[in-house]
Protein backbone atom coordinates (compact mmCIF):
# COMPACT_ATOMS: atom_id res chain seq x y z
CA UNK A 1 0.00 0.00 0.00
CA UNK A 2 1.63 3.04 -1.04
CA UNK A 3 2.16 6.46 0.88
CA UNK A 4 3.81 9.24 -0.65
CA UNK A 5 4.94 12.08 1.04
CA UNK A 6 5.65 15.60 -0.27
CA UNK A 7 9.06 17.40 1.36
CA UNK A 8 7.26 21.16 1.86
CA UNK A 9 6.23 24.17 3.79
CA UNK A 10 4.05 25.52 1.41
CA UNK A 11 0.54 23.49 1.74
CA UNK A 12 -1.11 24.59 -0.87
CA UNK A 13 1.75 23.61 -3.48
CA UNK A 14 2.11 20.20 -1.11
CA UNK A 15 -1.15 19.21 -1.30
CA UNK A 16 -1.33 19.90 -5.34
CA UNK A 17 1.42 17.62 -6.01
CA UNK A 18 0.38 14.75 -3.71
CA UNK A 19 -2.66 14.89 -6.50
CA UNK A 20 -0.59 14.96 -9.21
CA UNK A 21 1.31 11.86 -8.34
CA UNK A 22 -1.06 10.33 -6.91
CA UNK A 23 -4.07 11.29 -9.51
CA UNK A 24 -7.42 13.00 -8.57
CA UNK A 25 -10.24 10.41 -8.17
CA UNK A 26 -13.34 10.80 -10.30
CA UNK A 27 -15.93 11.69 -8.43
CA UNK A 28 -18.27 13.13 -10.29
CA UNK A 29 -21.96 13.20 -8.94
CA UNK A 30 -20.70 11.78 -6.23
CA UNK A 31 -21.53 12.43 -2.33
CA UNK A 32 -18.03 13.25 -0.53
CA UNK A 33 -17.92 13.52 3.37
CA UNK A 34 -14.93 15.55 4.49
CA UNK A 35 -13.34 14.52 8.41
CA UNK A 36 -11.51 17.08 9.36
CA UNK A 37 -9.45 17.37 12.58
CA UNK A 38 -11.67 20.19 14.87
CA UNK A 39 -11.18 18.65 18.26
CA UNK A 40 -10.86 22.40 19.81
CA UNK A 41 -10.54 25.88 19.52
CA UNK A 42 -6.78 25.19 18.78
CA UNK A 43 -4.22 26.75 16.18
CA UNK A 44 -2.75 24.46 13.96
CA UNK A 45 -0.92 21.29 14.43
CA UNK A 46 -3.94 20.77 17.53
CA UNK A 47 -6.60 21.29 14.24
CA UNK A 48 -6.36 21.00 10.40
CA UNK A 49 -5.06 24.38 8.50
CA UNK A 50 -7.82 25.82 6.83
CA UNK A 51 -5.64 25.94 4.19
CA UNK A 52 -5.51 22.06 3.97
CA UNK A 53 -8.68 22.08 4.17
CA UNK A 54 -9.63 24.66 1.51
CA UNK A 55 -7.12 23.11 -0.76
CA UNK A 56 -8.63 19.91 -0.47
CA UNK A 57 -12.34 21.43 -1.19
CA UNK A 58 -11.40 23.18 -3.98
CA UNK A 59 -9.31 19.95 -5.54
CA UNK A 60 -12.50 17.88 -5.33
CA UNK A 61 -14.87 20.62 -6.95
CA UNK A 62 -13.02 20.27 -9.83
CA UNK A 63 -14.60 16.35 -10.13
CA UNK A 64 -18.00 17.88 -10.09
CA UNK A 65 -19.10 16.27 -7.13
CA UNK A 66 -22.75 15.56 -5.98
CA UNK A 67 -21.84 17.41 -3.01
CA UNK A 68 -19.40 17.96 -0.46
CA UNK A 69 -20.37 18.02 3.38
CA UNK A 70 -17.81 18.73 6.15
CA UNK A 71 -18.87 16.42 9.15
CA UNK A 72 -17.43 17.42 12.40
CA UNK A 73 -17.76 16.62 16.57
CA UNK A 74 -15.24 18.54 18.63
CA UNK A 75 -14.34 16.67 22.14
CA UNK A 76 -12.96 19.26 23.52
CA UNK A 77 -15.33 22.00 23.09
CA UNK A 78 -18.51 23.70 21.58
CA UNK A 79 -18.33 22.33 18.08
CA UNK A 80 -20.49 24.71 16.69
CA UNK A 81 -17.78 27.54 18.02
CA UNK A 82 -14.98 25.58 17.50
CA UNK A 83 -15.65 25.56 13.74
CA UNK A 84 -17.00 28.92 13.67
CA UNK A 85 -14.04 30.34 15.28
CA UNK A 86 -11.77 28.13 13.25
CA UNK A 87 -13.28 29.77 9.97
CA UNK A 88 -14.80 26.34 8.98
CA UNK A 89 -18.05 28.24 8.38
CA UNK A 90 -16.45 31.15 6.37
CA UNK A 91 -14.77 28.81 4.19
CA UNK A 92 -18.35 26.51 3.66
CA UNK A 93 -20.09 29.61 2.95
CA UNK A 94 -17.37 30.71 0.02
CA UNK A 95 -17.39 26.78 -1.19
CA UNK A 96 -20.77 26.39 -1.26
CA UNK A 97 -20.26 23.57 0.64
CA UNK A 98 -22.24 22.08 4.03
CA UNK A 99 -21.12 21.74 7.34
CA UNK A 100 -23.11 19.40 9.76
CA UNK A 101 -22.05 19.57 13.51
CA UNK A 102 -22.38 16.11 14.40
CA UNK A 103 -23.56 17.09 18.26
CA UNK A 104 -26.99 18.50 16.57
CA UNK A 105 -28.05 15.03 14.69
CA UNK A 106 -31.45 13.77 15.81
CA UNK A 107 -31.27 9.91 17.20
CA UNK A 108 -32.68 8.80 13.99
CA UNK A 109 -29.63 10.06 12.22
CA UNK A 110 -27.19 7.41 14.19
CA UNK A 111 -26.34 3.90 13.29
CA UNK A 112 -25.43 1.50 15.96
CA UNK A 113 -22.67 -0.29 15.44
CA UNK A 114 -20.20 -2.57 17.07
CA UNK A 115 -22.26 -4.06 19.24
CA UNK A 116 -20.58 -7.34 18.79
CA UNK A 117 -17.26 -8.23 18.58
CA UNK A 118 -15.48 -4.67 20.25
CA UNK A 119 -14.57 -3.45 23.63
CA UNK A 120 -17.39 -1.03 23.46
CA UNK A 121 -20.34 -1.80 26.17
CA UNK A 122 -23.11 -0.95 24.09
CA UNK A 123 -21.22 -0.48 20.70
CA UNK A 124 -21.32 3.06 19.24
CA UNK A 125 -23.24 5.48 17.17
CA UNK A 126 -22.16 6.59 13.64
CA UNK A 127 -23.41 9.14 11.44
CA UNK A 128 -25.92 7.59 8.71
CA UNK A 129 -24.58 10.57 6.32
CA UNK A 130 -21.14 9.34 6.59
CA UNK A 131 -22.45 5.20 6.36
CA UNK A 132 -24.43 6.38 2.77
CA UNK A 133 -21.45 9.27 1.37
CA UNK A 134 -19.99 7.87 -1.72
CA UNK A 135 -16.51 8.67 -0.64
CA UNK A 136 -15.32 9.65 2.63
CA UNK A 137 -11.89 12.07 2.99
CA UNK A 138 -10.10 11.87 6.16
CA UNK A 139 -8.18 14.96 7.35
CA UNK A 140 -5.85 14.47 10.68
CA UNK A 141 -2.88 16.07 12.26
CA UNK A 142 0.49 14.47 13.65
CA UNK A 143 0.59 14.77 16.98
CA UNK A 144 0.53 12.22 20.37
CA UNK A 145 -2.23 11.98 22.72
CA UNK A 146 -1.73 12.25 26.33
CA UNK A 147 -5.24 11.21 27.56
CA UNK A 148 -4.84 7.33 26.54
CA UNK A 149 -4.87 7.12 23.24
CA UNK A 150 -0.94 7.56 22.96
CA UNK A 151 -1.07 9.22 19.34
CA UNK A 152 -3.85 10.76 17.08
CA UNK A 153 -3.67 10.37 13.88
CA UNK A 154 -6.14 8.99 10.63
CA UNK A 155 -8.10 5.83 12.91
CA UNK A 156 -8.34 8.70 16.45
CA UNK A 157 -9.32 11.30 14.20
CA UNK A 158 -12.66 9.11 13.56
CA UNK A 159 -13.53 9.31 17.07
CA UNK A 160 -15.03 12.96 16.05
CA UNK A 161 -17.41 10.53 13.95
CA UNK A 162 -18.56 8.84 17.31
CA UNK A 163 -21.86 10.13 19.14
CA UNK A 164 -21.23 11.58 22.66
CA UNK A 165 -24.05 11.02 23.98
CA UNK A 166 -27.61 8.83 23.56
CA UNK A 167 -29.74 9.85 25.80
CA UNK A 168 -27.82 9.97 29.33
CA UNK A 169 -24.93 7.67 28.27
CA UNK A 170 -21.78 9.29 27.49
CA UNK A 171 -19.79 6.97 25.03
CA UNK A 172 -16.87 9.27 25.42
CA UNK A 173 -16.86 9.00 28.69
CA UNK A 174 -16.62 5.35 28.10
CA UNK A 175 -13.72 5.49 25.83
CA UNK A 176 -11.73 7.77 27.69
CA UNK A 177 -11.80 6.03 30.96
CA UNK A 178 -11.29 2.88 29.43
CA UNK A 179 -8.20 0.32 29.33
CA UNK A 180 -8.61 -0.61 26.01
CA UNK A 181 -8.92 3.14 24.88
CA UNK A 182 -6.91 2.61 21.95
CA UNK A 183 -8.31 -1.28 20.68
CA UNK A 184 -11.62 0.59 21.05
CA UNK A 185 -10.14 3.50 18.65
CA UNK A 186 -9.21 0.97 15.79
CA UNK A 187 -12.68 -0.56 16.29
CA UNK A 188 -14.75 2.49 14.89
CA UNK A 189 -12.76 2.42 12.05
CA UNK A 190 -13.94 -1.19 10.90
CA UNK A 191 -17.76 0.39 10.60
CA UNK A 192 -16.49 4.24 9.57
CA UNK A 193 -15.76 4.15 5.23
CA UNK A 194 -12.75 6.05 4.63
CA UNK A 195 -11.44 6.79 0.60
CA UNK A 196 -8.19 8.80 1.28
CA UNK A 197 -6.00 10.19 3.92
CA UNK A 198 -4.27 13.29 3.73
CA UNK A 199 -2.08 14.81 6.93
CA UNK A 200 -0.46 17.03 7.85
CA UNK A 201 2.68 16.77 9.39
CA UNK A 202 4.90 20.64 7.94
CA UNK A 203 3.56 21.02 11.90
CA UNK A 204 2.64 18.39 14.78
CA UNK A 205 3.33 17.69 18.63
CA UNK A 206 5.77 14.89 19.40
CA UNK A 207 4.68 15.00 22.99
CA UNK A 208 1.12 16.02 24.92
CA UNK A 209 -1.46 16.39 22.91
CA UNK A 210 -4.35 16.90 21.16
CA UNK A 211 -4.35 20.54 22.19
CA UNK A 212 -0.87 21.53 22.62
CA UNK A 213 2.34 19.88 23.01
CA UNK A 214 5.74 20.10 22.27
CA UNK A 215 6.18 21.32 18.48
CA UNK A 216 8.04 19.79 15.59
CA UNK A 217 8.45 20.28 12.42
CA UNK A 218 8.98 17.53 9.71
CA UNK A 219 7.88 20.12 7.05
CA UNK A 220 5.65 16.96 5.18
CA UNK A 221 2.23 15.81 3.72
CA UNK A 222 1.27 12.35 3.30
CA UNK A 223 -1.30 10.92 1.33
CA UNK A 224 -2.78 7.03 1.20
CA UNK A 225 -5.69 5.51 1.10
CA UNK A 226 -4.76 3.27 3.79
CA UNK A 227 -5.16 4.52 7.59
CA UNK A 228 -3.26 1.53 9.10
CA UNK A 229 -0.38 2.57 6.89
CA UNK A 230 -0.51 6.02 7.32
CA UNK A 231 -0.89 5.81 11.05
CA UNK A 232 1.96 3.67 10.88
CA UNK A 233 4.02 5.86 8.86
CA UNK A 234 3.08 8.75 11.15
CA UNK A 235 4.56 6.91 14.40
CA UNK A 236 8.03 6.27 12.43
CA UNK A 237 8.04 10.51 11.79
CA UNK A 238 7.42 11.12 15.54
CA UNK A 239 9.73 8.49 16.48
CA UNK A 240 12.35 10.53 14.23
CA UNK A 241 11.85 13.68 15.95
CA UNK A 242 11.62 11.90 19.22
CA UNK A 243 8.53 10.89 20.77
CA UNK A 244 6.98 9.54 24.02
CA UNK A 245 8.09 6.86 25.63
CA UNK A 246 4.72 5.37 25.05
CA UNK A 247 4.85 5.79 21.54
CA UNK A 248 8.53 4.85 21.27
CA UNK A 249 7.72 1.64 22.45
CA UNK A 250 8.18 -1.44 20.75
CA UNK A 251 7.70 -2.54 17.36
CA UNK A 252 5.74 0.26 15.55
CA UNK A 253 3.17 -2.56 14.26
CA UNK A 254 2.32 -3.76 18.15
CA UNK A 255 1.11 -0.50 19.19
CA UNK A 256 -2.37 -1.09 20.10
CA UNK A 257 -3.97 1.04 17.74
CA UNK A 258 -2.36 -0.62 14.42
CA UNK A 259 -2.28 -3.99 15.97
CA UNK A 260 -6.11 -4.18 16.28
CA UNK A 261 -6.87 -2.24 12.99
CA UNK A 262 -4.45 -4.76 11.11
CA UNK A 263 -6.51 -7.28 12.69
CA UNK A 264 -9.65 -6.11 12.02
CA UNK A 265 -8.76 -5.96 8.02
CA UNK A 266 -8.44 -2.10 8.29
CA UNK A 267 -5.69 -1.73 6.53
CA UNK A 268 -2.05 -2.83 5.84
CA UNK A 269 -1.36 -6.15 8.80
CA UNK A 270 2.78 -5.70 7.93
CA UNK A 271 5.15 -2.53 7.52
CA UNK A 272 6.35 -5.05 4.24
CA UNK A 273 2.85 -4.04 2.55
CA UNK A 274 3.85 -0.03 2.90
CA UNK A 275 5.55 1.09 0.41
CA UNK A 276 6.75 5.02 0.72
CA UNK A 277 7.11 7.40 -2.45
CA UNK A 278 8.79 10.03 -2.63
CA UNK A 279 6.75 12.75 -4.33
CA UNK A 280 9.44 15.37 -4.75
CA UNK A 281 13.54 14.65 -4.28
CA UNK A 282 13.63 16.35 -1.03
CA UNK A 283 11.52 13.71 0.45
CA UNK A 284 13.74 11.06 -0.05
CA UNK A 285 15.57 11.58 2.99
CA UNK A 286 13.02 11.25 5.90
CA UNK A 287 11.81 8.57 3.81
CA UNK A 288 15.07 6.91 4.57
CA UNK A 289 14.69 7.43 8.03
CA UNK A 290 11.03 6.32 8.00
CA UNK A 291 12.37 2.97 6.54
CA UNK A 292 14.61 2.19 8.86
CA UNK A 293 12.13 2.73 11.70
CA UNK A 294 9.20 1.06 10.07
CA UNK A 295 10.77 -2.40 9.23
Amino acid sequence: MKVYIVKTSNRVEGIQALFEKCGIPDLKDKKVIIKPNFNSDDPFPATTHIDTLKTVIQIIKTTTPESITITERSGMGDTDKVLKNRGVYTLAEKEKIEVVNLDALDDEEWARKGTTGTHWKKGYLVPKIVLDADYVINLPCLKTHRFGGDFTMSLKNNVGLVAKWHGDYNYMWELHSSLNQRLMIAEINKDIPCHLIITDGIRGFSTGGPEKGKLIEPEILLLSTDRVAMDAVGVAVLRIFGTTEKVSQGKIFDQEQIKRAAELGIGVKSPEEIELVAVNPEAKSIIEKIEKILR
